[in-house]
């Protein structure tokens, strides 16, 4: 596979804000590695704790995402692979909030309740790389704790079908802000094509995020992000997939969760059988004891569940490795990548 670097930091006015209806910023080839930049989700905006989002921000361009990358030779019904070699905080520096009407445990826009809203606050973390730790700090009080850096991205996806344009914070088969801690270094993540090109574009970066992203924020961070990319051709995927060294993981992206949750785990149940050759209640029943289910987001406007197995649970009934061993030689390339710096 012959492999070229690309290096691209997007400018100010490059980013984008949807997925669809937006022209590349660069073509790359399979093979080829990117070596990109990400702004956090409030766009730089958000520095400190007095930087209040409705006051600095300028709504609804939030979130942004780096590219869309056009992916020569890709075609609707091909996959693309994109695994994750590096995610790197690009400041020694994150921050979250509360905002009014968003997260878990607040009334919204579809769930009205006759409550005030929630406090709109910041909070700061320190990053420390080099120790690899976050330090939260309570806004009310000295407490502060060392939390472990475990940086991800929250948002990955194509450009959808029918000529859509979907705005970054909407997670559905396309991708989009699935934000699934599972989404670090070491995976790729597989994506199906709607469109000539793929459109790929990348963005909301965090430091960590607990399951379900519950107050709708992260320690969020720009990131210094390097991706392989792969295409399968002729292979569909309906839903977004994830591969590490050990597991399987399959996405659900809907209202209500439990839509989330049964659209993960039939993705899961269908391309076990579909690997290993197992009759689909025998694969049913192998997920429903063996299968894992991280919460992706509970905040965005569509909900996000993963659903997760072992490998060496389904290498017992003699599965064939995901897409012909894809996640595998793009491995060994980011590996040889960060061994060549």
């Amino acid at each position: 596979m012959a492999s070229e670097l690309i290096e691209y930091r997007p400018g100010a006015g490059d980013y984008a804000y949807t997925f669809g209806g937006r022209a590349a910023v660069r073509h790359v080839k399979p093979g080829d590695l990117i070596s990109m930049y990400t702004e956090d989700c409030f766009g730089g905006a958000v520095r400190g704790t007095s930087d209040l989002p409705s006051q600095v921000c300028n709504f609804p361009y939030l979130n942004p995402v780096t590219g869309p990358f056009h992916v020569d030779g890709a075609e609707p019904g091909d996959t693309l692979a994109l695994h994750f070699v590096e995610i790197a905080p690009a400041r020694d520096w994150a921050v979250t909030t509360t905002l009014p009407h968003f997260g878990a445990l607040t009334s919204t826009h579809t769930t009205a309740t006759l409550q005030d809203p929630l406090e709109e606050r910041v909070w700061k973390y320190d990053v420390d790389a080099a120790a690899g730790v976050v330090r939260y700090h309570a806004s009310r009080s000295g407490h502060t704790v060392e939390l472990p850096l475990s940086p991800m991205h929250g948002t990955v996806g194509v450009a959808p079908a029918a000529g859509e344009a979907r705005m970054t914070i909407t997670p559905d088969a396309h991708g989009g802000n699935m934000d699934t801690p599972e989404l670090r270094a070491g995976v790729t993540v597989y994506l199906g094509v709607n469109v000539d090109g793929a459109l790929f574009a990348i963005g909301d970066g965090h430091c960590r995020q607990g399951e379900g992203e519950v107050t709708g924020a992260a320690v969020e961070a720009a990131m210094n992000t390097v991706v392989a990319v792969d295409l399968i051709k002729g292979v569909g995927t309906p839903w977004p997939r994830l591969e590490s060294d050990d597991a399987l993981l399959s996405t659900g992206s809907a209202r209500p969760l439990e839509d989330a949750f049964r659209i993960s785990q039939h993705d899961l149940v269908t391309w076990s059988a579909q690997l290993t050759g197992l009759d689909t209640l025998d694969a049913y029943q192998l997920i429903a004891q063996a299968g894992q289910a991280p919460v992706g987001n509970v905040v965005d406007t569509n909900y996000t569940m993963v659903a997760k197995v072992a490998k060496r649970y389904l290498g017992a009934v003699g599965a064939a490795p995901a897409y012909d061993g894809v996640h595998d030689r793009l491995r060994a390339l980011g590996r040889q990548y960060l061994s060549s710096r």
